[in-house]
């Protein structure tokens, strides 16, 4: 039995399917066409066959360009629905080049598609929106099933589109003057089901990624390097629906997880990140559904995680078990309503903008005095007055609030330094950026650990503030703010300052609050519109003084059970 139901190796092979044998053979170089019993059924193989790109005529010397022939495998791969497109070893110098539906582009690990570094060898994405430029090495409109997997690079050749100037889209530029005719690394429009993998993505002339009105977008294992230039962006998302990033690590120069407009249904975990400017940044427009869980930001300048809108209906942001290591203004919220005339603000005018319900949830962070420059960035960025002893900033203003936002389990470590000048400003009634609400001088702002303005329900569970050196302003500052839970506040105070300020907010309980350090005063009240403050139990015998009243607020409004 055991001699009848053996087979040799030639019976076996004789028995395996064709396109089984077929797909074996491609992977090691053979070409993948049915075998000699199966002529004329080539059709099994439609959809999965690989297309090489030196087949079609491709020398990979990075010497000459090679647009050409990849767009004609391509093509080919495309009309013969879909497959892989092939970049083996080599240096594969190209310019503009259109992915299309159900084409797979795989770059071998030792291959490279390497940017051209000439501007004529590029063109705009054809029916790509211009808005931030158009100007792409790799772009899809309009498609399905794209994905760009393998251990290979695309390299920008960034560099030699550098001439010092940015694109001039920060807050009060408008793009005026801006730097737009250089081409971004990759750029996918209206496309469905798109998938990147993998791949090593770098220096790219602008941004690394545009991900523009995409569904279902599947994003694990990239590795971004974007540092050659102005606005080297990582990933860069409009109103996309059912984004998933998972497993990749970006080092960039500007943004690095931008999300403008209405991008809803996103996931973001396991990744890690580095920039100059800010790393999840939101805009305007429904963004709304989106969780951000286990995530390293290290050496990240101009706030990890913004949000900064005017007209917006933004909602149900969870951010869970971040570190963030070296950075400054950890956290900002910034909201304005209808009269911020952000140009990524695209929700219709008819419905009143809100932003509510968002979490912060086990962060760990330790906050610089003021940037430092990356040593792998050739170009140095100024440092902005109201980027130094920055904090959590909550900003809303006029008649609209911030709405349910919480943060649990965050501990904080400052680097402090903050001065007496800086506790005694006045905060002006703006929502800009963090940054641009604490600019005017003497920079910086009022409070070391929290800054929150028009907020309705904020919860603080278990929060710890510190500070390295000895710092002169507040852990706390709550203006305008009502419907607060504090329960289980642990922060370092100053022997010239009061732990906590409130002014002119109401329905406040504070409980198990711990005063780390010496402070003049546990609370100041101030404002007339102060009421029903509750401090039940904590340790306070580090303040001074319970309570300090100013500015027309009365004692009633305090009740004390310690």
């Amino acid at each position: 039995m055991e001699e009848n139901n053996s087979l040799s190796r030639r019976q076996w092979l004789g028995k395996v399917t064709v396109p089984a044998l077929a797909a074996s053979a491609t992977m090691v170089g053979i070409e993948a066409n049915a075998s000699p019993d199966h002529k004329g059924k080539d059709d099994r193989l439609e959809g999965a066959r690989i297309y090489n790109v030196r087949d079609h005529g491709a020398k990979g010397d990075g010497k000459i360009l090679d647009t050409a022939p990849i767009q004609s495998a391509i093509d080919k791969c495309s009309n013969e629905k879909g497959g892989i497109v092939l970049i083996p070893a080599g240096d594969f110098l190209s310019g503009t080049i259109e992915l299309k539906s159900n084409v797979t582009l795989h770059i071998a690990a030792s291959g490279k598609l390497l940017g051209s570094p000439k501007r004529e060898d590029y063109t705009a994405g054809k029916r790509v929106p211009p808005g931030n430029g158009n100007i792409v090495l790799l772009y899809a409109v309009n498609a399905q099933n794209v994905s760009i997997e393998g251990m290979g690079t695309v390299d920008g050749n960034g560099l030699a589109f550098y001439n010092g100037k940015g694109d001039n889209t920060g807050p009060g530029q408008n793009g005026v003057g801006g730097n737009f005719d250089r081409p971004h690394l990759a750029i996918f429009y209206q496309c469905s089901n798109l998938r990147l993998t993998n791949a090593f993505f770098t220096a790219s002339a602008y941004h690394c990624f545009r991900i523009l009105g995409c569904k279902r977008v599947y994003i694990d294992g990239v590795k971004i390097y974007n540092r050659v230039n102005r606005n080297n962006d990582g990933f860069h998302f409009n109103d996309s629906e059912y984004v998933h990033i998972t497993n990749c690590d970006v080092q960039c120069q500007d943004d690095a997880c931008a999300l403008f407009g209405s991008n809803k249904f996103v996931t973001i975990t396991n990744c890690s990140f580095s920039t100059r400017w800010s790393v999840f940044r939101f805009g305007g427009g429904e963004s709304q559904n989106i969780a951000v869980t286990n995530c390293l930001i290290y050496e990240t300048y101009g706030c990890p995680i913004k949000i900064s809108a005017g007209r917006a209906s933004i909602e149900n942001f969870t951010f869970s078990n971040i570190i963030m290591r070296n950075v400054t203004g950890p956290i900002g919220i910034g909201f304005s309503g209808p009269s911020n005339n952000n140009a990524n603000n695209n929700t219709p005018n008819t419905a009143k903008p809100f932003i509510r319900n968002i979490v912060f949830n086990a962060i760990r962070a330790t906050v610089v005095a003021k940037p430092v420059d990356h040593p792998d960035i050739h170009f140095g960025v100024s440092v902005r007055e109201g980027e130094k002893n920055s904090c959590i900033t909550l900003n809303a203003m006029g008649d609209y609030y911030l709405e349910n936002i919480s943060f649990t389990d965050v501990h904080v470590q400052y680097a402090g330094g903050g001065t007496k000048e800086q506790a005694a400003k006045v905060v002006p009634n703006i929502a800009a950026e963090y940054f641009g609400v604490w600019d005017p001088a003497p920079g910086g702002p009022p409070a070391y650990g929290m800054y929150a303005r028009n907020v309705k329900g904020l919860t603080l569970q278990n929060v710890r503030l510190e500070y390295d050196e000895p710092d002169a302003r507040p852990a706390v500052i709550l203006d305008n703010v009502q419907d607060v839970t504090i329960n289980g506040l642990s922060a370092k105070g100053s022997e010239g300052t009061e732990l906590l300020r409130i002014i002119n907010s109401k329905d406040i309980l504070l409980t198990a609050t711990r005063v780390l350090t010496p402070a003049l005063a546990f609370l100041r009240v101030g404002g007339a519109k102060s009421n029903n403050i509750i401090v039940d139990g904590g340790a306070l015998s580090n303040a001074g003084k319970p309570v300090v009243f100013e500015n027309d607020a009365i004692k009633e409004s305090v009740t004390l059970r310690v």
